[in-house]
Formats: C-alpha cells, sequence, structure tokens
C-alpha cells in the first residue's frame, strides 16, 4: 500500500516515510523506531549515540568544502499521535499506517497519518543516508515523546549537542518561519463516587460524534466542535426537563492535544431514547446549525441500550456535570502584540467516568507562563468544587520571537528568493519543543518550517505532495546556504 507513496518526489525522502510508517510509534513506545534510526545510522558509518530518556543524537562531517560552516542541528520528534475513526479495525500497536495516495495528497485509512513529525524525521535520513547533498557539519537530533509530554526535549542532557543553528522540522505550512511557540501544562481532575442502582426503565446512550477534531493548538482558533462539551451541553439540557435521567458513564475525547471528535454518555432514563431524539431534536439542529462551517459532519445520536444496574448518586452527577459545563473551552486571551496569535487557551481533552471513577484532562497553552498558571488556576476551580482533585504536569517554557535573528534573516531571504513572494514570519500557538531546547542551550539560533500538513492529530490527517517537494527544495538550499564560522 506504501508502494504509490514511495514513488513520489522526492523519492528519498518519502521513500524513507514509508518506511517509517511501518513501525508502530506512539508517545511512549519509541523502542523499536530509535532502534531503527540507530541502525540506519550506524550502516552509514555514522557516529551515533542515546540518552537515558532514549533520545537519538547522529553526527555527520560536513561535505568537502562546507568544513568551516556553523554547525547545524537538524531536529524532529519521532513519535506520532494515534487517532482513528471509531468505525475503523486498526491496531496501532503491530500494524503500520495504511496509506493512499488521492491528487495531491497523502493520507491515511481511518487513522492519523503521522506526517506529523514524521516528513521531518524522513528528511532527516534522507539527509543522512545522502553522498551528493552539500552540507556543514550536522548533528541529528530524533526525540521521543513529544506529543504526550514533551519528554524527549525536557529530559535532553546538557552539553550534548555542539550545534550552532537549530532547524526544527515540524511546522505544518510551507510558506511558514516558525520563529516562537506557546507553552503548556497538563490539568488532570480525578474522582471516585460510591455507585447505586438505577430507577429508571430505560438505558439511553448519547452520542455526539463527526466533529472534524485538529490540533489543539494551531486549530484552536477555527472554533471546531469540541464534542465533550457538546455532550455536556445535551446532557444538561436533559437534566433540566421534566423526564428524570441518571448518569452511568461518559467518555468522551483522547489524546489532551488532540480537540476531541467524539463523545458518549450512557443513561438511565425515564423515556426511551427515541422519546429524547424527539424531544431534543430542536437542541440538535441548533448546534448543527451552529457547527455547520466547521464541521458539517457533525452529528447527536440517542441509542436505546440495556439499563445500566448502577449509576451516579445524583448530586455527585449534578457537580461534575456543572463542573465540565464551566470548565474553558477554546481561545481565552489573543495576544495584543501579535496580530492573530492566540495567546492563551484550554483544550477540554478527555472525559471518562466508569466504575466508580471519574477523571478529566486538559491542556493548557499560552505564550506567556504567568497567564498559563493563572489560566489554570481558574480552570481547576470548578473541579475543586465538584470534588475532583486536581494535578498539574508535563509543563513546558514558550519560545520568545526573535525576528532579527541570523537565522530567521536567512531563510526569509532565501524564500523570498525562491518564490519571489513573502514567507510568513510568525510564532505559532502549537507546543514545538524549540522553547524547551531553547532553554537548556540558549544561544541557539533557531527557526522551525516544514511542508503543508493539514488535519494534524485527527484521521483527516493529510501532506500535500507539492508542497513537500517546495519544502525539500528550500531545506536543501537552507543548508547550502549556512554561514561561515
Amino acid at each position: 500500500m506504501s508502494e504509490a507513496v514511495r514513488q513520489l518526489e522526492p523519492r528519498t525522502l518519502w521513500g524513507r516515510f514509508a518506511d517509517l510508517n511501518e513501525i508502530p510509534r506512539a508517545s511512549g513506545k519509541e523502542e523499536a523506531v530509535c532502534a531503527w534510526i540507530t541502525g540506519l545510522a550506524r550502516e552509514a558509518g555514522l557516529e551515533v549515540e542515546s540518552d537515558p530518556v532514549g533520545n537519538v543524537l547522529v553526527r555527520k562531517p560536513a561535505t568537502p568544502g562546507m568544513e568551516n560552516r556553523k554547525t547545524v542541528i537538524l531536529q524532529s520528534h519521532v513519535d506520532m499521535v494515534h487517532q482513528k475513526n471509531n468505525d475503523t479495525v486498526f491496531d496501532f500497536d503491530t500494524e503500520g499506517i495504511r496509506m493512499v495516495v488521492e491528487g495531491d495528497w497523502v493520507k491515511a485509512e481511518g487513522t492519523t497519518l503521522g506526517a506529523d513529525n514524521g516528513l521531518g524525521v524522513a528528511t532527516m535520513l534522507a539527509v543522512m543516508e545522502s553522498t551528493d547533498l552539500p552540507h556543514p557539519p550536522l548533528e541529528f537530533l530524533f526525540t521521543i515523546d513529544e506529543e504526550t509530554g514533551m519528554t524527549g526535549a525536557l529530559e535532553l542532557q546538557q552539553e550534548w549537542l555542539r550545534g550552532d543553528i537549530l532547524l526544527n522540522l515540524d511546522t505544518e505550512d510551507d510558506r511558514e518561519i516558525g520563529i516562537g511557540c506557546a507553552g503548556g501544562v497538563d490539568l488532570s481532575f480525578r474522582g471516585s463516587y460510591d455507585p447505586v442502582a438505577g430507577t429508571e426503565d430505560h438505558g439511553v446512550v448519547v452520542e455526539v460524534k463527526g466533529g472534524s477534531g485538529g490540533h489543539s493548538g494551531m486549530d484552536i482558533h477555527k472554533g471546531l466542535a469540541n464534542a465533550n462539551k457538546l455532550l455536556v451541553r445535551v446532557l444538561q439540557e436533559m437534566a433540566a426537563r421534566e423526564p428524570h435521567t441518571e448518569l452511568a458513564g461518559l467518555d468522551g475525547g483522547g489524546l489532551r492535544n488532540a480537540i476531541p471528535r467524539e463523545a458518549k454518555a450512557t443513561l438511565s432514563s425515564s423515556c426511551s431514547a427515541a422519546d429524547w431524539a424527539a424531544d431534543l431534536a430542536e437542541l440538535t439542529t441548533a448546534i448543527q446549525a451552529e457547527y455547520r462551517t466547521t464541521d458539517p459532519d457533525l452529528a447527536i445520536h440517542f441509542h436505546e441500550v440495556g439499563v445500566p444496574d448502577q449509576v451516579v448518586p445524583e448530586e455527585q452527577a449534578d457537580s461534575l456535570l456543572a463542573a465540565l459545563d464551566a470548565c474553558p473551552n477554546g481561545i481565552d486571551r489573543m495576544s495584543p502584540d501579535i496580530p492573530g496569535l492566540v495567546q492563551t487557551s484550554n483544550n477540554l481533552a478527555r472525559i471518562l467516568l466508569e466504575d466508580g471513577q471519574v477523571e478529566a484532562h486538559c491542556l493548557t497553552r499560552s505564550s506567556v507562563d504567568s497567564e498559563k498558571m493563572d489560566f489554570a488556576r481558574r480552570i481547576e476551580a470548578p473541579f475543586r468544587m465538584a470534588g475532583l482533585t486536581p494535578s498539574r504536569g508535563g509543563a513546558y517554557p514558550g519560545w520568545t520571537p526573535n525576528p532579527d535573528s541570523a537565522v530567521v534573516q536567512m531563510m526569509t531571504e532565501l524564500y523570498r528568493e525562491l518564490h519571489d513572494e513573502e514567507p510568513l514570519v510568525l510564532a505559532c500557538h502549537a507546543g514545538l519543543e524549540c522553547g524547551i531546547l531553547g532553554s537548556r542551550y540558549p544561544g541557539l539560533d533557531m527557526v522551525s518550517f516544514g511542508p503543508t500538513i493539514l488535519g494534524a492529530h485527527s484521521p483527516d490527517e493529510r501532506a500535500s505532495v507539492s508542497s513537500t517537494a517546495k519544502y525539500w527544495n528550500w531545506f536543501q538550499e537552507a543548508l547550502a546556504r549556512t554561514p561561515q564560522n
């Protein structure tokens, strides 16, 4: 299935991307892919080592005539977001990604593609193994666990890297030069309840599905539907009506950095699913109309199921739904300094209620650390009132823009020369590893760039073939023009 991908240009890049996508590489499970990369480096006769956390570093000498250039660090993360449609049968732990080519786009069948950040990794592998591509002294830094905790960057040992310039290959628009990013912090809320016997006659499942999903940083400004928030909205409306409902289960969303596409609740109810569908038809139509532009396939379904034996006590269920309803989601503040840049946001990424346990997870982002932590405190407040215990983890710093840096100027001038137009030099609301790497190596001159990828972190993820060729040319020219020491 990857043969069509291997025939795309540039073949060296796409060929290695196809190889990469045959290896399962969930965040926290990168051992196999790191071992494969290490083997490729050794076969090429290059110096390679790993650090205690699992990052891989490869060093390659300059090609003849470029020995006096600054050392460039090429950096990408090896893990990918594992998301699939509910009706897709696929095992991320054992199967390779099933890819298809449709016109100018490479896609996957019902799952994420892994172009984020697999195309960056494939770029590095193509250069690592090249014999005819001019380049300065190079360091190839393959980091682990970027998608769920930035672990590789956070645990990177100091004095390991020797380079002067860092090119991060994790931007998703081929016209952009990334010069800054948001920091983030994971918020988790956990609690328990003593289940009680249900008292109603019908078992009802309410399901929100068909959301567009997307990256909780790069796509947060689009106003996409958050299935968790919409499910709670429907449940609150049901609770306000005369028919009685009892909450038995919740299951919504997935990874903290993906906007939830699907969520469902199981209820014990005094009336049937069909009755609820009719009673809430007006609300369903209104919600679909609100999201007709951003989420055209959004749907709300009511299904009859077996009556749940146990439910959440009414007072605890009311408090939990109120906390979820009050939880901020989406943009909190736009940047007052950079037009169009989201400064602070939150994604209600995951909710789960079953077997006497309840949990919720958010990813809070901001390019201003003090504002990020203040927002986290405000998000925690309603969950504390509902009796859940909050915890914070995975905090990482933002990357302060430096538009006057030498590498930014070089990349900007090179883009103008190649394409006769201005690039977009900007900061983004995603959590690039550059912020962490810059804090560990303060002297690094950094930029981020890459080919156009749409729908990252969702099964709609797709990579542009023509954009990848454009990016590859820009990338090669950047290496060839690396300044002297």
